[in-house]
């Protein structure tokens, strides 16, 4: 099921990193590069891995009723699992090519606001 796992990755995106929208650039999971994998089952049935920027990430609660309630909305979905790792495995190298040019621009902005 591609189509759905696809579809489940782009709704896992309105679910905001808030380290991001702290920094002035909103980003959803999968633009983060938290989702680590999608896996849909033959009858609909759903695990989502993610990966933490921190073993200290206290979102991991928000995240999971989020995507269980968006993710579990989704027609042919029929159960929803989500398990997060230690959060030992990310860098900024998991960040979406788009969304690293727009974190980028960003930070261009902010420092023009700032100049030496």
């Amino acid at each position: 099921m591609p189509d759905l796992a696809q579809a489940i990755r782009t709704t896992l995106d309105e679910i905001k990193d808030p380290c991001s929208l702290a920094a002035g650039t909103p980003l959803g999971l999968s633009e983060m590069g938290l989702v680590k994998d999608v896996a849909v089952g033959p009858a609909g049935e759903v695990r989502i891995d993610l990966r933490l920027t921190s073993p200290f990430c206290h979102m991991i609660g928000f995240f999971k009723a989020e995507a269980m309630r968006l993710v579990g909305g989704l027609p042919g979905v029929t159960s929803v699992e989500l398990h997060a790792d230690n959060g030992l495995d990310w860098s900024p190298n998991d960040i979406a090519p788009e969304a690293r040019a727009l974190r980028a621009a960003r930070v261009r902005e902010m420092e023009s606001l700032h100049p030496d």
